[in-house]
């Protein structure tokens, strides 16, 4: 998680070498795409990474780039015994070329197919397998489903533990998307207020068939986003119905649910109709994934289950 959402275009990579049952070196992609993971933990294990293993997120590329050599190549040149892959690269300059070259230099290559290396790497995947980026929809409501008050004052529902971890979010996002009527009404900076990290906020994109402000993108239609190609990860905040319009897209790939310990009754709902035609069709699409207390406040995050895509083209330079 370290080199997101920094390392795109690229895949947010990490690599861990590993000799005699011990984590000597590790590496991630490092900011705008270079040097890649694994050429960062050859590099910082130096002679110690003869006969260790090194174990990579993704498939090392196999591609030689005006920016540098191929991870292969590195590998295939090293002393390594064996190379572990998470998940083999949709990128068909790779796609299985690259643990095959890695074989035939007379290293031990494998692909395990880890669903922990592919959540970690879910906005390169969604982007090169479906055309557009991993979408979170981030939900803060009261214990029964309003996100404000009749009136519309909302602020706050949640607690503030809740609202930084909003921000920690925020960093790990490409961009970060409203619907029109939040922006007319609230204005929101959707920028990240962390100490530390106020450098990572995200591109500000606004759902709207209007003009945009300046400095922020418009989006006319949820099915917009396919037109962002360097966004790996769309965040969503703010608006009932932006939240049912990607909903009822199917354009939602997980839900973050903050939920305060309060009641408000008559309120304006978090979600609007996303055109749900019978109870039956609303099961088995969510999974419960993660869960903690943040303050007084609980967190959830709910993945959408859909079968695999078949894999496309990809831009890992």
């Amino acid at each position: 998680m370290r080199a997101r959402p920094l390392s795109h275009p690229n895949p947010a990579v990490g690599a861990l070498i590993v000799r005699d049952g011990r984590v000597i070196a590790r590496g991630w992609t490092q900011a705008g795409g270079r040097p890649h993971a694994e050429a960062m933990a050859l590099d910082a294990a130096g002679d110690r990474s003869d006969g260790a293993t090194l174990y990579a997120t993704l498939e090392p590329c196999a591609h030689t780039s005006s920016r540098g050599p191929s991870c292969t190549s590195l590998i295939a040149s090293s002393r390594l015994a064996r190379v572990v892959a998470g998940v083999v690269d949709p990128d068909p300059r790779t796609a299985g070329q690259g643990l095959a070259a890695i074989s035939a230099a007379g290293i031990v290559a494998e692909h395990i197919g880890n669903s922990t290396c592919s959540a970690s790497l879910a906005g390169y995947l969604t982007q090169r397998q479906q055309g557009r980026p991993h979408v979170t929809l981030k939900l803060a409501m009261s214990l029964d489903g309003c996100i404000a008050m009749a009136s519309g004052e909302s602020q706050w529902i949640t607690g503030q533990s809740s609202r930084a971890h909003v921000h920690s979010r925020r960093a790990m996002a490409d961009a970060i998307l409203v619907g029109g009527e939040t922006w007319r009404t609230d204005r929101p900076s959707l920028d990240v207020r962390l100490p530390g990290l106020e450098d990572r906020s995200p591109q500000r994109l606004v759902l709207t068939r209007g003009a945009a402000p300046e400095g922020v993108t418009a989006i006319a239609a949820p099915d917009g986003i396919r037109n962002l190609a360097d966004v790996q990860y769309l965040y969503i905040e703010g608006g009932a119905q932006t939240a049912a319009a990607f909903l009822q897209a199917d354009l939602v790939d997980r839900i973050e649910l903050y939920r305060a310990p309060i009641v408000i009754g008559e309120g304006r709902m978090g979600v609007g109709d996303i055109g749900l035609a019978q109870l039956a069709d609303a099961h088995d699409r969510w999974l419960l994934t993660e869960r903690r207390q943040l303050g007084t406040d609980s967190y959830e995050a709910y993945d959408r289950t859909r079968a695999p895509a078949l894999p496309s083209r990809a831009r890992n330079t």
